[in-house]
């Protein structure tokens, strides 16, 4: 009678084991189902796709031109078309009475004197000692025309008295004076006071800002 038992409760054993395996078997198969599910779904999304080549081609496009310095070559041409020349003769152009003094064609001896005696205040002044020549000319060039265009009307240019150049002559002196001879926008200059340098600088009058007016209709 035992090993009747015994025989029984093995047999249960074996069928709850093979129930096991089978419900396991069960639920890989629907996990795997699941799995193919969602995989069909995301392709059905994305739809065809086409695997590209890779390539190994340098990028070779030109890089699209810098902007043209459009003032900076205006401002060339400007310098080019005020270029001063240091050959120009103005002994006939200056006043050499007791003193040094210049002025334009129809600008009355009273506009020098007045200048002469102080009557401008000085606004604004360059000091060329020490400069090169090349460099001294395009220095007072540009402090004369951006001088003009901000509204000043009376400068000092200081060139020395040349006493430190070989032979103690004045070379800057001279160019100077034919320099701002040259420049349109000098009304007239004369030697500087004692007090502001003497021989050694110019007070330089220069012409006034035209300012364009409206007019009603």
């Amino acid at each position: 009678m035992a090993g009747l038992a015994d025989l029984k409760r093995l047999k249960k054993e074996i069928e709850a084991a093979a129930a096991l395996e089978k419900a396991a078997k069960a639920a890989a198969a629907l996990a795997a189902k699941r799995q193919a599910a969602a995989r069909n779904l995301f392709q059905a999304a994305v739809g065809k796709v086409q695997v590209l080549a890779p390539s190994d081609l340098a990028d070779l496009k030109p890089l699209p031109p810098a902007p043209a310095p459009l003032q900076h070559e205006r401002d060339a041409v400007a310098a080019l078309q005020e270029s001063l020349s240091d050959e120009v003769d103005v002994t006939t152009l200056l006043d050499t009475d007791e003193h040094l003094s210049f002025r334009r064609p129809g600008v009355g001896l009273d506009v020098v004197q007045k200048l002469r005696k102080g009557k401008w205040s000085i606004q604004r002044q360059i000091d060329l000692h020490g400069l090169r020549s090349d460099e001294a000319r395009e220095a007072l060039g540009s402090f004369i025309r951006e001088s003009h265009k901000q509204g000043i009307r009376c400068v000092r240019v200081v060139h020395g008295k040349g006493l430190g150049s070989p032979g103690k002559t004045p070379v800057l002196k001279d160019k100077v004076h034919r320099w701002l001879v040259q420049k349109a926008e000098v009304v007239a200059f004369v030697q500087a006071q004692p007090a502001q340098g003497g021989a050694g600088a110019l007070v330089v009058l220069l012409q006034p800002v035209r300012r364009i007016t409206h007019t009603a209709a």
